[in-house]
C-alpha cells in the first residue's frame, strides 16, 4: 500500500507533506482549519503509521483531506461531511450472520479500549506513546487527553466513549484512536461555528418563532407579532437552550410542547427528567476493563511527574 497517498481520494497523505504543501492547503478551503490544525493532523497520522509499524497495530486506512472549495463556508460543510463519514463505527457486512442473529451491527463494538473506526488498540497506543498527551487544541493548549480522556470534575483518567452517531447516538463499546479523536474534536468546532451561523440567520429566525419557541434571544418586538411572551420568562431562555440541547443528546430529559388549537401559540411547556432512564445510560455506558483503568491511572501519574518537573525547570 502506498503510504504516501490516499487510495480514496488520490490525494497526498497530510502525514508526508511538507511544511509548504501544509502552509498551502491552509491558506484555502476552510478558513477553521488553519496551518497550526494541519500540523496537528499530520504529526498525528505520522506517528500512527510509525507506531503500526513498530507494534504491528492496525491503524487508519482512510486519511482526511481538506476540501479546497473556493467558498469557506461550503469548504467547511464538506469538511464536516466527510469528518462524520470517516468517524462513523465501521459496521459488519450485511450478510454477516453476527449481525442478524445476534444483533451486533458494529464491528469494534466492545471494548473501551478499541476503537470503533480501525479496532486499533488503543491501551497499547497510551502504553508504548501517548499521542493523545501529545496531540493539542491550537487555541486553548490543552491536549486531547486533558480534553477527552480526563474526569472534568475528578481529574481521574477515563476512556473516551464514541457515540453511535458520532456528534449523538446510543455510546458505544468503544472510542477513538489518537488520530480519529483529533479530527473528532475539529468536528465538533466547525459544528459549533456552524450552529453560530444558522442562529444568526434571519431566515432560521422566523422559523423558530412562528413555531411558538422562544428559546433563542431576539428583540422583544419580533416575538410580540407572533408569540407574546411574558417579559419574567425572558431571564428563563438560557435555561430553556440548554436543556433543549441536552434533550437531543440525552434520552432522560423529555421536554413536551402543547399548542393552543385555535391561536397556534404554545401555551404549555412541560419537563420531565427521567432519573430511571439516567441510570439506565449509565450502565450502558461501557466501564474499562482493571488492566485498561491501571494503565490510564498510571499514564495520569507519569503526567503529573512530567508537569512537576516542567515546574522545577
Amino acid at each position: 500500500m502506498n503510504l504516501l497517498f490516499d487510495r480514496n481520494t488520490g490525494m497526498q497523505r497530510l502525514g508526508s507533506s511538507n511544511e509548504a504543501h501544509l502552509y498551502a492547503l491552509s491558506q484555502q478551503g476552510n478558513e477553521s482549519l488553519n496551518y497550526a490544525t494541519l500540523m496537528e493532523q499530520a504529526t498525528a497520522q505520522s506517528a500512527m503509521q510509525q507506531i503500526a509499524s513498530e507494534q504491528n497495530l492496525e491503524v487508519p486506512k482512510v486519511n482526511f483531506y481538506p476540501s479546497r472549495h473556493p467558498d469557506p463556508h461550503k469548504a467547511r460543510r464538506k469538511d464536516i461531511r466527510q469528518a462524520r463519514k470517516l468517524l462513523s463505527p465501521a459496521k459488519r457486512a450485511w450478510f454477516n450472520p453476527m449481525r442478524w442473529l445476534f444483533g451486533q451491527k458494529y464491528r469494534y463494538d466492545r471494548q473501551a479500549s478499541m476503537c470503533v473506526v480501525d479496532g486499533c488498540d488503543c491501551a497499547k497506543l497510551i502504553q508504548h506513546d501517548n499521542l493523545y498527551a501529545k496531540i493539542t487544541d491550537e487555541d486553548t493548549g490543552y491536549s486531547l487527553w486533558q480534553l477527552y480522556w480526563q474526569n472534568p470534575v475528578t481529574g481521574e483518567a477515563e476512556a473516551f466513549v464514541a457515540k453511535e452517531k458520532v456528534m449523538n447516538g446510543r455510546k458505544m463499546k468503544g472510542t477513538y484512536c489518537p488520530e480519529h479523536l483529533h479530527l473528532y474534536h475539529l468536528l465538533n468546532k466547525w459544528e459549533a461555528e456552524e450552529d453560530k451561523l444558522r442562529e444568526a440567520n434571519p431566515r432560521r429566525l422566523r422559523d423558530r418563532v412562528k413555531k411558538g419557541v422562544s428559546m433563542v434571544t431576539v428583540p422583544v418586538a419580533t416575538i410580540k407579532k407572533k408569540d407574546p411572551q411574558p417579559a419574567m420568562l425572558e431571564k428563563y431562555e438560557p435555561f430553556f437552550a440548554e436543556l433543549d440541547k441536552d434533550s437531543k443528546k440525552f434520552s432522560g430529559i423529555n421536554i413536551q410542547y402543547y399548542e393552543n388549537p385555535i391561536t397556534k401559540e404554545n401555551d404549555i411547556t412541560t419537563i420531565t427528567f427521567d432519573l430511571r432512564i439516567f441510570k439506565a445510560e449509565l450502565e450502558m455506558m461501557n466501564q474499562p476493563t482493571p488492566a485498561f483503568q491501571t494503565i490510564l491511572n498510571q499514564q495520569m501519574q507519569q503526567n503529573t511527574i512530567e508537569e512537576v518537573q516542567l515546574g522545577g525547570e
